[in-house]
C-alpha cells in the first residue's frame, strides 16, 4: 500500500482539497492518502509560517514521523505545496517514491511576471480590501477556478473554513516571501510528473513547462481548468497520476 501526502498552496489548508482525496482513492484503490497543513494554515494557524520553504518541508516530514507514518512517501502538491514537496525530495530523496507537482513555479527557473501573472494583481489587491469572508472567497474562486459558475456549496465550505481557522495576513505574507526566495535544485531524483492548466489565471503555465524542460520529466496539461485543477477536474488529475504511474516503474 503506497502512502500519498497531499500539500496545498498559499494560505490554504487541507480542507480545501474537498472531494479530491476520495477521487484519488477511487482511481487507485488501496492507497493511503494523508492531507497535511503547512505551518500557519488550517489546524496550525496559530503558528508562525516559516520564512523558508525547506523549513516547511522539515515540519511536514517531522509530523509524519511523529505519527509513525514511515516512508516511502508519494507527494502530490500544488503551487506553494509543490515547492515544499520539491525541497523535501531534494533533501531526502530516499524517502520519496514519486512527486506530482501541480501548477507550481520556481524563481530559479521562471521570471516573476510568469510566477504571478500581472492580470491577477488587481484581484489580489481587491482581496485585501474585501469587506467579508464571502467576498474574499469569491475573489479567490475567480482567480483559481474556471468552473462556469461558483458552486454555492464550495463557497459555503470555503467561508466556513476561513471563519473557523483564518490564516493571518502576516502568515500569508511570510508564505509569499518564502515562495519568492525558494530556489529549486537543478535536478530532482526519482519520478516527477508535472500537471499544469493552460488557462491558469494566477500562474503562467510556462512555469510548469520550464520545470519539465529543466528536469526532463513528464508534463500533462489540462485545456480548460484553472489554477486549482483538483477542484475543477479532480477525476482528471487522479486519472493522469494513475496513467503516469502505470507507464513508469513507480507503481501505485
Amino acid at each position: 500500500m503506497s502512502t500519498w501526502i497531499l500539500l496545498r498552496g498559499l494560505a490554504r489548508e487541507r480542507r480545501h482539497w474537498g472531494p479530491f482525496p476520495g477521487e484519488l482513492r477511487n482511481e487507485m484503490p488501496g492507497i493511503r492518502v494523508i492531507t497535511l497543513d503547512l505551518p500557519g494554515c488550517g489546524s496550525l494557524n496559530d503558528m508562525s509560517s516559516p520564512l523558508r520553504v525547506p523549513e516547511m518541508a522539515a515540519y511536514c516530514r517531522a509530523e509524519l514521523l511523529r505519527h509513525a507514518v514511515k516512508p516511502p512517501y508519494h507527494l502530490l502538491a500544488m503551487s506553494l505545496g509543490g515547492m515544499v514537496a520539491t525541497a523535501w525530495a531534494g533533501q531526502h530523496p530516499e524517502e520519496i517514491g514519486a512527486c506530482v507537482l501541480i501548477n507550481t513555479s520556481f524563481g530559479s527557473f521562471s521570471r516573476p511576471h510568469r510566477r504571478l501573472r500581472p492580470r491577477a494583481w488587481p484581484m489580489l489587491l481587491a482581496l485585501l480590501a474585501a469587506p467579508t469572508a464571502r467576498h474574499r472567497e469569491e475573489i479567490i474562486f475567480r482567480l483559481t477556478s474556471n468552473l462556469a459558475e461558483p458552486a454555492c456549496r464550495v463557497l459555503d465550505e470555503w467561508v466556513v473554513i476561513r471563519e473557523s481557522r483564518p490564516v493571518s495576513v502576516l502568515n500569508a505574507l511570510r508564505q509569499l516571501l518564502a515562495a519568492a526566495r525558494f530556489r529549486a535544485p537543478s535536478a530532482l531524483p526519482g519520478g516527477v510528473l508535472i500537471l499544469a492548466s493552460t488557462r491558469d489565471r494566477l500562474v503562467d503555465p510556462q512555469c510548469s513547462m520550464d520545470i519539465a524542460r529543466r528536469w526532463n520529466c513528464a508534463i500533462v496539461t489540462h485545456p480548460v481548468a484553472g489554477h486549482d485543477i483538483a477542484l475543477d477536474d479532480g477525476p482528471w488529475v487522479a486519472a493522469k497520476v494513475r496513467e503516469w504511474l502505470a507507464s513508469s516503474s513507480e507503481g501505485p
